[in-house]
């Protein structure tokens, strides 16, 4: 493969997620010409001049200009290509100009690789191989596990367009599984774990004055923080000391509402959002980071976790089991299980210190085996590659 190629790595927000983030910088780190396309959510500059952002905003005269641009470069360049475009558009029957001007640059660019993020966008974007563009699709928990069953419609667009993908990135074998049962072929589908920046790790020893239990992410059902709340009344009915706190939960009057029923007001504490410096602070000092979701792929938060020397207790929601052996370097606990969280924390209160630093340790080398930034860009670049191959 020749090093100068092309590679689009799709998520429609320029910046995106740290997921993405880390995928663009390492691509470029080995050589790889990355495009960003889509809507510009934050000024942002990226130091490898290999990475271009090409991208709209709410902007009318904005948006006219990168509508005209892209017009006039397509019409006098690839006038065929343009109108081949329009007729797909179309057909689609949606708002024209907005796909005229997510669509234009594509194929003005035209990359041997579109990698799109989100599966549930595959509809928008599966035209990108009428153009001779290999067209690689993430597997990510969310839109795998649950959407295709809220959203029936998704379901039936997946049997539809799945076979017809090129290629799927995997987050877990767990969700590599659910994707089969929507016709994506077992032999397109490559399993790429994500992975984690190095970080130092802060000698400064916190003790805190109770056992503290930290939960990160947003308040969605699937992040069953009702089932943890459950535990913690276990947990205080038991006389059992300790503080429950959940990153990102300031403002939910559901979790501030259930707190308060089960009498938790001076063991729960919601907090707003943290900056990820911040988070990492606050998941080293704490005791135990509580997963409780009732769906994932794989919980960054847990590998976060891991990394840093924090003891994990997860349900075996999505890929997991994958992550951590039970007992070994965490706790995995049933999904839905109020009763069993409570017994999982209370178990790791109650370890000998030599019992946990086993245990973290264990976790460590999990991390270091199969969860580094380096071997994420290389299994990806492995997939871009067998693609290109086929």
């Amino acid at each position: 493969m020749i090093k100068k190629i092309k590679i689009a790595v799709y998520s429609g927000e320029v910046p995106s997620t740290t997921f993405i983030e880390r995928l663009v910088n390492g691509l470029s780190n080995e050589g790889y010409t990355v495009l960003l396309f889509g809507y510009l959510k934050k000024r942002t500059s990226y130091k490898d001049s290999k990475i271009s952002t090409i991208t709209y905003t709410d902007h009318k005269i904005q948006k006219l200009y990168h509508l005209i641009k892209f017009s006039l470069l397509l019409g006098l360049f690839k006038g065929k290509e343009k109108n081949q475009l329009d007729a797909i558009i179309a057909a689609k029957h949606k708002n024209s100009t907005l796909s005229k001007i997510k669509y234009y640059p594509v194929l003005w660019y035209q990359p041997e690789v579109f990698h799109l993020q989100w599966a549930r966008s595959i509809e928008d974007w599966i035209w990108v191989q009428d153009f001779g563009i290999k067209f690689v699709v993430s597997l990510r928990g969310v839109h795998i596990n649950y959407t295709p069953i809220t959203h029936p419609e998704v379901g039936l667009m997946y049997q539809k367009l799945f076979p017809k993908v090129d290629a799927f990135h995997a987050v877990s074998k767990a969700i590599a599984k659910e994707a089969i049962k929507y016709g994506a072929a077992e032999n397109k589908i490559q399993v790429v774990y994500s992975g984690l920046d190095k970080v130092k790790i802060s000698e400064e020893e916190v003790e805190n004055k109770v056992f503290t239990v930290l939960s990160v992410g947003r308040t969605h059902w699937v992040k069953g923080y009702n089932y943890a709340l459950e535990a913690c009344k276990i947990l205080k009915d038991l006389g059992f000391k300790f503080e429950y706190q959940i990153i990102g939960a300031k403002d939910s009057e559901e979790l501030a509402y259930l707190a308060t029923s089960f009498n938790l007001q001076n063991e729960v504490v919601l907090l707003g959002g943290k900056t990820f410096v911040e988070v990492q602070k606050m998941m080293q000092n704490a005791d135990v980071l509580l997963l409780p979701s009732v769906e994932e792929g794989i919980a960054n938060v847990v590998l976060e976790a891991m990394q840093l020397g924090t003891l994990v207790v997860s349900t075996d929601c999505g890929g997991m089991d994958e992550v951590i052996e039970n007992g070994q370097s965490g706790i995995i606990v049933p999904v839905r299980n109020p009763q069993k969280m409570a017994e999982a924390l209370l178990k790791i209160a109650q370890l000998p210190i030599e019992a946990k630093q086993r245990m973290i340790e264990r976790a460590k080398i999990t991390i270091n085996d199969q969860h580094t930034k380096e071997r994420m860009i290389s299994d990806i670049i492995a997939l871009y590659k067998n693609v290109l191959d086929r």
